[in-house]
């Protein structure tokens, strides 16, 4: 547990640092855009580029690990479109906002997740997470853009929108391109994978900021019933479901513990920009973000806790 906690600390501190420097250093927004812009479209590729093409992943159940967590996404999705009425009646909500709850409980941050596996198993730890971004990340974008499209408004899913939003992702062609060059036994030079590893140091760093720049901490003190909802939703139940799954596949140690940390950590912070672009509700979503990335310091460590107990 202390090994954990050493790991989660410095991710936590530096999600807290952004959030004082959006109140003093950095009060403007665009910056913070800027920042999001830079790391989504060059340092964060180039970190799972170079994660994934150099890690040793022979011995590495890579395809359990991401059938665990698409498992865990089509388990949730379905859940919650079964239960979308009594959801909404229950909760007072609306289309838009059943979108920011679903929205809340599907979606997974992979800035935070890498942080932590790596800190804890290093490059074995990076690449299985990005492993797990190929698995959740198109089938997240797709489902997110669908549910949207279907209950925040009128409109017709248009079918070459939807597949351009996920053509477009960098991540998961930044994976893709790695896991290829690993296939492949493509050798990068030494200069090339140093600087890569560089570029990949500041997007962790400069996408945490990010996280704890976008925290609402006015709101955390006056959370509605939907927010509490999809807090439990991400934070115990959607663990809970990858872990079944993931002992149903035979993982075990640093495999199952990813699984764990990809499947617990709060939602991602770009979904609040989709809901903006797509009429969901996306104050509701910003709410739910800010109370699970403030709840996540206590649950990620009982997650990853019971994981290792119930281990084989």
């Amino acid at each position: 547990m202390s090994s954990v906690l050493s790991a989660l600390l410095p991710v936590f501190l530096i999600i807290a640092l952004g959030t004082v420097l959006r109140l003093t250093l950095l009060p403007e927004r665009a910056s913070w855009d800027a920042f999001e812009r830079l790391t989504f479209y060059v340092l964060f590729p180039a970190l799972l580029f170079v994660s994934t093409a150099t890690a040793d992943l022979r011995e590495q159940p890579v395809t359990s690990v991401g059938s665990a967590l698409f498992g865990a996404i089509i388990v949730m999705t379905v859940a919650l479109l079964a239960l979308r009425l009594p959801l909404q009646r229950a909760l007072s909500m609306d289309g838009p906002a059943f979108t920011s709850l679903f929205q809340g409980a599907a979606r997974w941050n992979t800035y935070v997740a890498l942080a932590i596996a790596g800190g804890l198993f290093g490059p074995v730890g990076l690449a299985l997470v990005s492993v797990a971004i190929v698995a959740m990340v198109p089938v997240l974008n797709l489902i997110c853009v669908l549910v949207l499209a279907r209950y925040a408004s009128d409109k017709t899913p248009d079918a070459r929108t939807t597949a351009g939003i996920i053509l477009r992702n960098p991540l998961i062609w930044s994976v893709l391109a790695g896991i290829a060059f690993n296939i492949a036994g493509i050798p990068l030079p030494r200069v090339g994978v140093e600087f890569l590893e560089i570029l990949g140091r500041a997007a962790l760093s400069l996408g945490l900021l990010a996280v704890g720049a976008g925290l609402e901490l006015d709101k955390l003190w006056r959370p509605r019933a939907s927010v509490i909802v999809a807090v439990i939703l991400k934070l115990a139940v959607m663990p809970a479901i990858a872990i079944a799954l993931a002992l149903w596949f035979g993982l075990e140690g640093q495999a199952l513990a990813v699984v764990a940390i990809a499947s617990s950590v709060p939602s991602a912070p770009g979904a609040y920009i989709l809901a903006r672009q797509m009429g969901g509700d996306a104050p509701l979503y910003a709410h739910i973000l800010s109370m699970q990335t403030v709840v996540a310091l206590v649950t990620i460590p009982l997650t990853l806790a019971i994981a290792a107990w119930i281990s084989p």
